[in-house]
């Protein structure tokens, strides 16, 4: 793995995408490229029209001046607190230990510029939510959906807070998704050094075809030097997962951004976004 893209805007969640950030890179071994896109329509400012017949063409002209000033005033401060928001990431990333990083500053509109990114990424690092996390809270932000839907690499989508990982799990299936999954970790020697669960779901215990998939995971994990610690469990998956997350204390949850038996919603697939809204840990998404 060579790059990892940070998207960032500075919001509430910011400062612990940077630290995720840092840890993947580090055990990756990877250069971390820091993007932030400031929304074009942040420094626009509404049109006066043609107001010449209402308020006259003096007054129309005076005020267009203002409007224009008013919008070039709006790009500079656009332009500093993309400069801000870029030192922050970068000496927070510094501080971490990561000695190769890029920044980069644009203008426009995350979801038009990502693919242009994406393209030169092996994974993508972003919050849950963005500039609007005080205000949705129960949201998934609109930003994230899109990328998701639509990126084809791994996608990291970060907790509000951070906390050090030290234990992982991997919802596995049997798609073919999982089975990216398992290869991931077996490529990344930095992972064997954490506490590994494998988890698969089921409607009951004795379903040959579950226990059949988890069999096949940890098989294919112990080829590669890692011990994982295997449980199949019964009943809806989101609820499955996110139980489990919190009676072993998981810190880091990989799994495919759509199930391989499931419909696809309009966004993602409904067990993905379930968990993404109630998880208080980072999820390693993979299509």
């Amino acid at each position: 793995m060579k790059n990892i893209l940070l998207c960032t805007d500075g919001s509430a969640f910011a400062d612990t995408i940077y630290r995720y950030g840092a840890w993947l890179g580090k055990e990756l071994g990877a250069e971390v490229n820091v993007l932030t896109v400031i929304d074009i329509r942040s420094q626009q400012v509404a049109s006066t029209g043609n107001l010449s017949g209402s308020i006259g063409l003096g007054a129309s002209e005076d005020l267009l001046n203002k409007l224009v000033n008013l919008e070039h005033e709006k790009a500079k401060l656009n332009h500093q607190k993309a400069k801000l928001i870029l030192q922050t990431a970068e000496q927070t990333l510094k501080e971490a230990g990561v000695e190769r990083i890029k920044l980069t500053h644009k203008t426009g509109f995350l979801v038009d510029c990502f693919h242009e990114f994406e393209a030169l990424s092996d994974l993508i690092v972003l919050g849950k939510r963005g500039e609007t996390a005080e205000f949705a809270s129960g949201h998934l932000g609109a930003n994230l959906e899109r990328i998701v839907r639509s990126s084809h690499k791994p996608c990291l989508v970060t907790s509000r807070d951070f906390h050090p990982i030290n234990r992982i799990l991997v919802a596995y299936d049997g798609s073919s998704t999982g089975k990216k999954i398992l290869q991931f970790l077996a490529d990344f020697s930095g992972f064997k050094s954490l506490e590994l669960h494998l988890l698969t779901v089921a409607k009951s215990q004795s379903e040959q075809k579950a226990i059949a998939f988890l069999d096949e995971a940890k098989q294919w994990l112990q080829a590669a030097g890692m011990k994982p610690v295997c449980s199949l469990q019964e009943g809806e998956a989101e609820k499955a997962i996110a139980q489990y997350i919190t009676d072993q204390d998981i810190s880091l949850l990989l799994m495919g951004a759509y199930g391989h038996s499931r419909i696809r919603h309009l966004v993602i697939g409904s067990t993905t976004a379930q968990v993404l809204r109630s998880s208080n840990i980072p999820v390693l998404l993979f299509r």
